[in-house]
């Protein structure tokens, strides 16, 4: 049981500019950048709620409805918990507005995912997230 308690359950988003680029946010005290999202809070009905509030919250935009598509889940070691997993359900999505670091958010940065160069970057978007894209 307590393998349970070291995984945690969250959901994240691919989001792209015109260019093909995807967006990678680091929170405050963090190293690494990774997906957008975050975990469920009891009054998400569901993944799309919890994204659209993460979203929301650290970015200041909306989710366009309609737009998600859940592409995979992945897993690995947690970048801000030590001992843990992250579980993230990962879903592309498109945004109404301007992203802007909001909230715990300090960092935004938009990279080629096929060349993220030497920008320390969470395992579950390095190894799951942008190789598949």
């Amino acid at each position: 049981m307590s393998d349970l308690r070291k995984l945690i359950r969250i959901v994240v988003a691919v989001i792209r500019d015109e260019a093909g680029r995807v967006l990678l946010v680091r929170k405050r005290g963090a190293t690494v950048f990774q997906q957008p999202g975050g975990k469920r809070d009891p009054g998400d009905a569901d993944d799309l709620a919890t994204l659209a509030r993460e979203l929301r919250e650290e970015l200041g935009v909306a989710l366009v409805s309609g737009s998600a598509r859940h592409l995979w889940r992945a897993s690995a070691p947690a970048a801000n918990e030590p001992g843990h997993v992250v579980e993230g359900e990962v879903y592309a999505v498109a945004i109404e507005g301007l992203p802007s670091a909001c909230a715990e958010i300090e960092t935004l940065r938009w990279i080629d995912p096929a060349d993220p160069g030497d920008l320390p970057i969470a395992r579950l978007s390095r190894e799951h997230i942008l190789p598949r894209l």
